[in-house]
């Protein structure tokens, strides 16, 4: 595996994989990797002549309280995962390199609808720096695929809109999320979570999956999604949203029969995101 920091390299190896008629795989992350991070480069591995990773904390996609200094930057056991997870080019840039300007002149790309509510709405601009990013790394990468996990549901849809929008020609590839034995979604902010409150952390998923189970026997789904509310509330969470969604999350109709449930909720400092789906009854 190569990892490559500059712009101008990143395109010259790109450039000679594409006159070889080679297939190009991205896979942006924020670097922290962990088993759902190598689950995208498998992914891309079957989509793909050529794996592409980046990693890159973007400043963008941070608000003024979050943890943008803390976040974990852990570049050279992240090179080992990759290579081991059959990654074939890094392209790990510094910040100069990707916003030359400061933050408040750059360019920005917004993904209306999709990105509102839900994350979007406790997080304001979250998902502007997030679009920017990707949309910067579309068109440095150009790749004919690009892989993201559905634990930031979100996030995917936001991508996807993205894509369909601006019309790049680039198949998103969402890929499951992968779990602790417990059930716990995998993050790199569960690094965090002190001991007691790792011990909490699954009955996240736990409540999730209770609530699957009631809506899918045709429980109300307003009383539903209160008494998940009150069981994460009851647990130790602070939970900042419970909601039913429809895939490309709109709102559920009449007519709607697959769904997603979304959860965000914080123990201590750390906001924590889950989702599942579920078939509605008819």
């Amino acid at each position: 595996m190569r990892t490559l920091r500059e712009i101008a390299s990143l395109r010259e190896t790109l450039d000679a994989c594409r006159r070889r008629g080679q297939r190009i795989a991205l896979v942006p992350t924020m670097g922290n990797l962990h088993a759902g991070h190598l689950a995208l480069v498998e992914s891309a591995r079957r989509h793909a002549d050529v794996v592409v990773a980046t990693i890159f904390v973007n400043p963008m996609q941070f608000g003024p309280n979050e943890d943008l200094d803390a976040y974990p930057r852990t570049l050279a056991e992240d090179q080992r995962k990759l290579e081991g997870a059959g990654c074939d080019l890094l392209f790990a840039p510094g910040t100069a390199t990707i916003y030359p300007r400061s933050l408040e002149a750059q360019t920005q790309i917004r993904v209306l609808e999709v990105s509102e509510g839900l994350c979007g709405g406790s997080r304001p601009g979250h998902f502007d720096g997030v679009a920017t990013i990707v949309g910067m790394l579309f068109n440095l990468v150009q790749p004919q695929v690009a892989c993201f996990g559905e634990k930031d549901y979100q996030q995917l849809a936001v991508i996807r809109r993205l894509v369909a929008d601006l019309h790049f020609p680039i198949e998103v590839v969402g890929v499951p999320i992968v779990r602790a034995d417990d059930g716990l979604a995998l993050s790199s902010r569960n690094g965090y979570l002190e001991p007691e409150q790792r011990a909490i952390a699954p009955r996240l998923y736990r409540t999730l999956e209770e609530l699957r189970q009631a809506l899918e026997a045709g429980e109300p789904v307003e009383t539903t999604l209160a008494a998940g509310l009150a069981r994460l509330d009851d647990a130790g969470f602070v939970p900042d949203y419970l909601e039913l969604r429809a895939p490309d999350l709109g709102p559920i109709t009449t007519a709607t029969r697959e769904a997603r449930l979304l959860a965000a909720a914080r123990l201590g400092p750390t906001r924590l995101i889950d989702n599942l789906t579920l078939t509605l009854p008819r």
